[in-house]
């Protein structure tokens, strides 16, 4: 085995009982598995505020969180020049309004010390855009540059959403492992270590900003290129038609998430 002392429990999100009663066995837990998912992250923290203890919890959000304007107004493909910081305004971004995207997750994690009576320390980890090889033993890619490509393909000729000026943040995944791994670190050391935690424990993990519509141009040229699609050149396609390519293709490549992160610990 390529991880010998790992202990594999199964189960899913949804065995809630199981969650509660592993979390009250554990020192940290990180949730990584989804970020919209009510109940497993009310379980987690059960488990963890039973086990009456200090304990760790780090949970994985995304910037999609941003993206509540652009759903509130129904626009695509429109720059916006909102950027939010994980430092000198953490209130902005842990007081979002309720309708934003994994909101409601959120705040159970951002709750979490005041429920537990302050045994809890919990940090979100909030990425953008996430690209580059994974390297774990299972996935080794993310989601939305490659279905695009692989929209684009499908359809013969690259496209945008709109306007194709919206503005996304990107990580590399493995830049992102370094988060999670700094903050387990800092979690093992007396007092939570140097990191934040609790109310102000949100980490934004960024290495730049693009925008979505040089992607889908470049996706199209390469693809014409490499004579994999028959069409130069892109198409500007709606909400709709993004949506019928693939679940929320509108948001995943017509909506704006910009962040600056600058944690350091």
């Amino acid at each position: 085995m390529q991880y010998p002392k790992t202990r594999l429990v199964y189960g899913t999100l949804d065995d809630t009982e199981l969650l509660t009663t592993e979390a009250s066995n554990a020192d940290i837990v990180l949730h990584c598995a989804d970020c919209d998912h009510v109940a497993s992250a009310n379980a987690l923290v059960t488990g963890l505020t039973r086990s009456g203890k200090k304990t760790y919890l780090i949970h994985t959000s995304g910037t999609g969180v941003l993206s509540f304007e652009d759903f509130e107004t129904n626009t695509y493909g429109m720059r916006r020049e909102k950027v939010y910081d994980d430092w000198d305004k953490i209130g902005e971004v842990t007081s979002l309004p309720d309708s934003a995207l994994h909101r409601n997750v959120d705040k159970i994690i951002l709750g979490s010390n005041d429920v537990s009576a302050g045994n809890i320390q919990s940090a979100i980890v909030c990425p953008p855009c996430i690209y580059g090889p994974g390297r774990g033993p299972d996935n080794q890619k993310s989601v939305q540059v490659y279905d695009m490509s692989k929209a684009a393909l499908k359809r013969m000729k690259g496209f945008v959403v709109g306007d194709g000026k919206n503005m996304w943040t990107q990580v590399h995944v493995q830049d992102l492992s370094e988060v999670f791994l700094a903050l387990v670190t800092a979690a093992l050391s007396p007092d939570g270590g140097k990191a934040t935690w609790n109310k102000e424990g949100y980490y934004f993990a960024e290495s730049g900003e693009f925008c979505w519509g040089d992607i889908g141009t470049k996706i199209g040229e390469i693809a014409f290129k490499n004579k994999l699609i028959n069409h130069e050149g892109v198409d500007n396609v709606s909400k709709e038609e993004a949506d019928e390519m693939r679940p929320m293709g509108s948001y995943l490549w017509g909506e704006s998430s910009c962040v600056l992160g600058y944690a350091v610990f």
